[in-house]
């Protein structure tokens, strides 16, 4: 998993509540266990007509939004059925940071778990940063997780919490197969005492 410590980029305003995993990536899209590829498929009710045509006025199709890696949503965002298939899209789009009032429980777990640092804030800070967001190629924001702060482009910060488990994860890069490596000698270790206590088991 990439490492999560600092980052700057272009901030996108998603201003509604209740965008489900459906909505994130509908359901056409899941044929594959692939993370790759699932980025064009993002949001794709809302990028796309009928015959697949882009609907210009999506704000992920104009530029510099093309090239967001930060989400500024409304509440409740992730919500609905549980598919992971939905972080692996954002992150495929080359989101790494979500802003959001509240978030679903699974999904903000997958984020975490993908690399995505999903970030709760109260609405009236996510309103300062959708006009933040809403500035075009003025609207670039850094988000510090160290310093767990998101610095606007007029130099103000909001400070955000996290927990410190989630946070040295993203920061040093560990998702639960690097978890368990970590303790790869005191599995040995165990594997070995149950060998020769209980050499049945």
């Amino acid at each position: 998993m990439e490492k999560f410590t600092t980052l700057t980029g272009i901030a996108a305003h998603l201003p509604m509540i209740n965008v489900d995993t459906d909505m994130i990536i509908p359901k056409q899209y899941l044929k594959t266990i692939a993370r790759t590829g699932l980025g064009e498929g993002l949001f794709a009710e809302l990028r796309y007509d009928e015959a697949g045509e882009r609907l210009p006025d999506f704000v992920l199709h104009n530029h510099p939004y093309t090239e967001a890696q930060i989400l500024i949503a409304g509440d409740n965002f992730g919500c609905g059925s549980s598919r992971e298939h939905a972080p692996w899209a954002l992150l495929d789009f080359g989101f790494r940071c979500i802003v959001a009032p509240s978030f679903a429980d699974i999904f903000y777990n997958n984020c975490f778990k993908n690399g995505i640092l999903p970030v709760v804030l109260p609405q009236s800070e996510i309103d300062k940063l959708i006009d933040d967001a809403s500035r075009g190629a003025n609207a670039v924001m850094t988000v510090d997780l160290e310093a767990q702060e998101i610095r606007g482009p007029d130099g103000g910060s909001i400070p955000f919490d996290v927990d410190p488990h989630r946070k040295r994860c993203l920061m040093e890069g560990l998702d639960d197969i690097a978890l368990t490596i970590e303790k790869a000698d005191a599995i040995e270790a165990f594997e070995q005492e149950i060998g020769t206590s209980r050499p049945w088991a």
